[in-house]
């Protein structure tokens, strides 16, 4: 995982409390995020990852940011952190500051960072991805992945088809990572996408996983097999990860009933890892992440840090 990630946190930690760490630092830089919107401060939109932080720390996490590379989606904050993204330059962008990775000028939803690139449009990353493959693999680049992450509502686009086919035909080592929360905006999974999600990487011939969790450990464990799949044989893998989107899914267009919402908090990562910590380890990390939002916050809009979300 990303040094970048761990900035100030003790090298010494076990493993169960650096990746608690992690996820919470993922969690509250988009809390102070959506706290900052509610000011008035943010420069366009903000969709937050909230609920789904195993996925980027436990999968994404796992990418080397020296031969990989992510293309992610509107909802890229966590993967953005977990590939070693700067917290800073994410605060200042999303703030629409010169001081943001793309100088203030891409928000919240178009990030571009060394090998890490983020695309608004549902599906619009797909073609990029297999560019990025091929471009590699011709210049030389083999053991590389790229791993393009996708909502559920993305299996409606016909890009995404286009990419997996040519994917298939050429063998380029893309990880196509699904992350089905359920809804695509406010649309029911249920109601948008027939039939089996697997079962459409597996028509191109591409070989797929999936796992229905929350939990870190399970997804880190599940991370290593897709990536190193991947890695190993230079070929393409569809994976689905079942998970859940505890927040709104842009800001505050929420049209879930509030009983549903409450429910999906049983299976928050930071409830269900956070168990397996001491209270004092959890809040040192609290500590941490406090911190460390508070420092990269100071550094692109000292005016702004409040000491909390």
């Amino acid at each position: 995982m990303s040094d970048a990630l761990f900035a100030g946190l003790a090298p010494e930690l076990p493993d169960n409390a650096r990746l608690y760490s992690a996820m919470l630092l993922v969690r509250r830089t988009e809390e102070r995020l959506l706290a900052l919107f509610n000011r008035g401060l943010v420069s366009g939109t903000t969709h937050a990852c909230i609920g789904q932080e195993a996925n980027a720390v436990g999968i994404i996490g796992l990418l080397d940011p020296g031969r990989d590379h992510v293309i992610s989606n509107h909802r890229c904050h966590g993967h953005y952190l977990a590939f070693g993204g700067s917290l800073a330059g994410l605060l200042g962008e999303v703030l629409g500051l010169d001081g943001g990775v793309c100088g203030g000028r891409g928000g919240s939803q178009h990030l571009r960072a060394g090998g890490f690139l983020s695309n608004g449009i549902q599906g619009g990353g797909a073609p990029v991805a297999c560019g990025l493959a091929l471009g590699a693999r011709l210049a030389g680049r083999e053991g590389g992945v790229t791993a393009l992450c996708l909502g559920d509502g993305t299996l409606g686009q016909g890009v995404l088809y286009e990419a997996l086919n040519m994917a298939a035909l050429w063998d380029l080592p893309v990880l196509f990572l699904v992350e089905d929360n359920g809804y695509a905006q406010t649309t029911p999974t249920a109601d948008a996408v027939a039939g089996s999600m697997v079962a459409r990487g597996a028509a191109f011939g591409i070989r797929t996983a999936e796992i229905d969790s929350t939990d870190v450990l399970a997804l880190r464990d599940f991370g290593r097999e897709v990536v190193g799949a991947v890695r190993g044989s230079g070929r393409p893998l569809f994976a689905v990860v079942h998970t859940h989107r505890l927040c709104a899914h842009s800001k505050g267009d929420d049209t879930r009933p509030p009983e549903a919402v409450a429910a999906l908090c049983a299976h928050d990562p930071l409830t269900v890892h956070g168990a397996r910590l001491a209270r004092a380890e959890r809040e040192a990390a609290e500590a941490w992440a406090g911190a460390r939002i508070d420092a990269a916050l100071a550094a692109v809009a000292p005016g702004l840090v409040e000491g909390g979300p």
